[in-house]
């Protein structure tokens, strides 16, 4: 077991994270609502039977949400599940409580990407830890729209510490990766989790994998609750700025039948990850959460199809070729120069 350094969390640390994780809810709602101009979220709150609820909101039908779900959940209890046991054995045995705001989008027109949002704060007695991350999934690729989107994480991590990126961004890269196709979800954005004041910034599974390389080359931050929830609200915040031009720059582009069936294929990609290897997923079924809430993230129609292969020369085998493995987005320009040829530079 890793002695972690005991640092108290302030006396208000849940009744400070709940007024973000509420706050960027409602900021994002209405934001989406606006950008939408037809599509109004439609609020469920819900009770947990072990202790806590939340508050679902979904979007249905809407000129850009085909759907779109922004969740707030306060869920408590005093029997940690599996999944955070194995990872935090000192927290075995203590009451415990999570708070987080979680978001997927899934757009109409191919042409806009898929993304997805998650910050949360855990604390069970004295142990506590801050995890989340965004990530990016197109189905057609803008080399443009993967650096807009990583260039603006990438801000808010470094107005915090620049440390922080270079290893959040790999670690989104490892995690947001489904082994059994051998490609990634996306073009990943950033993802950390079981952040505490122990500092080492990498807290995954694969110890010879490049974000764990880096972080060890980094090696440990010291941060606090002040610093880890300033990380939390800087990524949060940057959100809106990261997406929205996406959006305004793609959701007029004409499509026709051919990107429609791309899109809901690969909309597949996105159930196989968040039902075999999504801990968010994994963590509130476990917990007795509210499985509408829970289930939320998938889209409401998806194919699959057998064998498929993309046609060569084609946007869609781009996407294959070039945008479904780990990426240096702003300094490969061997990737540039493809894009460039292949008019998907942005």
């Amino acid at each position: 077991m890793v002695q972690h350094p005991r640092q108290e969390p302030p006396p208000d640390a849940r009744e400070r994270f709940r007024a973000f994780a509420c706050g960027l809810q409602d900021r994002i709602c209405a934001a989406l609502e606006k950008i939408d101009g037809a599509g109004r979220f439609v609020e469920e709150r819900w009770l947990r039977p072990e202790g806590g609820g939340g508050c679902s909101r979904v979007l249905r039908d809407g000129a850009l949400l085909e759907q779109g779900g922004v969740n707030f959940s306060e869920v408590e209890g005093r029997h940690l599940p599996p999944s955070i046991v194995k990872q935090r054995p000192e927290a075995a045995g203590q009451q415990w409580f999570a708070l987080g705001t979680s978001m997927v989008l899934h757009p109409r027109n191919p042409y806009v990407p898929t993304v997805h949002l998650n910050y949360r704060y855990f604390q069970a007695g004295p142990v506590w830890w801050f995890g989340g991350g965004a990530d990016l999934t197109p189905y057609y690729p803008f080399l443009q729209d993967a650096r807009h989107f990583h260039r603006t994480l990438q801000t808010a991590c470094d107005g915090v510490d620049p440390r922080y990126f270079p290893v959040f961004k790999r670690w989104c890269d490892e995690y947001f990766y489904l082994r059994h196709r051998q490609e990634t979800r996306g073009v990943g954005g950033v993802f950390f989790d079981y952040q505490d004041p122990g500092g080492v910034l990498y807290r995954g599974e694969n110890s010879q994998g490049d974000a764990a390389r880096c972080s060890g080359d980094i090696g440990p931050v010291q941060h606090d609750w002040e610093q880890l929830f300033q990380l939390a609200q800087a990524c949060g915040h940057a959100f809106l700025p990261s997406y929205l031009p996406i959006v305004e720059t793609r959701q007029t582009m004409k499509h026709g039948e051919r990107e429609r069936q791309f899109q809901l294929y690969r909309r597949g990609r996105y159930v196989e990850f968040n039902l075999v290897f999504d801990r968010g997923t994994i963590f509130g079924l476990q917990t007795q959460g509210r499985t509408e809430s829970i289930l939320m993230s998938l889209p409401p129609l998806v194919r699959w199809e057998y064998g498929y292969q993309p046609e060569a020369n084609t946007w869609e085998a781009l996407l294959y070729d070039e945008f479904l493995r780990p990426r240096d987005w702003h300094g490969d320009g061997a990737l540039e120069a493809c894009c460039r040829a292949r008019g998907a530079l942005g």
